[in-house]
């Protein structure tokens, strides 16, 4: 485990990352906590008193890493871009899970089943948890629905929420 301070930051102009709240984890942290790692990974543990687990470390080049704040963290924290954090971090080696139902859906539908399984484990953790994120159990029951269909189709996440959004407009909602 490393236990350390970082300053929040904020991208301005940075690709992909534009607009990011963040803090950096400096390469000599960085190879304390995975030797020889240069990709990304995840982490458990605490900023400040907020526990975190399957957090992401994004490397940035040099052996140096970053690990993004996203809303829900900042709202947490009560902490935005300047503020002081203190961090302590260790290696996630916990294989994620796809959950039961989930599982028995995309055995019903050989084609998603299949896309679904060629997926890279960051991305079958995103579908799953915009499922599990559903707040009643007939969302839950549609956006399983949704996210069959769009596997069933080739489809990424991506593709799923540009196609939802067209129907909206398309539908005048």
């Amino acid at each position: 485990m490393i236990r350390f301070t970082a300053e929040l930051k904020r991208f301005d102009s940075q690709g992909e990352k534009t607009g990011w709240t963040y803090f950096d984890i400096p390469g000599a942290l960085a190879e304390t906590l995975k030797p020889g790692c240069r990709t990304a990974y995840r982490v458990k543990g605490r900023i400040d008193k907020l526990d975190i687990k399957g957090v992401s470390l994004v490397p940035m080049g040099g052996g140096d890493f970053i690990l993004a704040v996203n809303a829900a963290m900042r709202k947490s924290l009560r902490k935005e871009k300047g503020a002081t954090v203190s961090v302590q971090l260790s290696v996630d080696n916990e294989v994620f899970q796809t959950p039961a139902d989930i599982t028995e859906c995309l055995a019903d539908e050989p084609a998603a089943e299949a896309y679904y399984n060629g997926l890279p484990p960051s991305h079958r953790r995103y579908w799953v948890n915009w499922v599990a994120e559903a707040k009643t159990a007939p969302t839950r029951a549609k956006r399983l629905a949704m996210m069959v269909d769009s596997l069933a189709r080739g489809w990424g996440f991506s593709e799923m929420q540009r196609a939802a959004k067209a129907k909206k407009e398309k539908d005048g909602f």
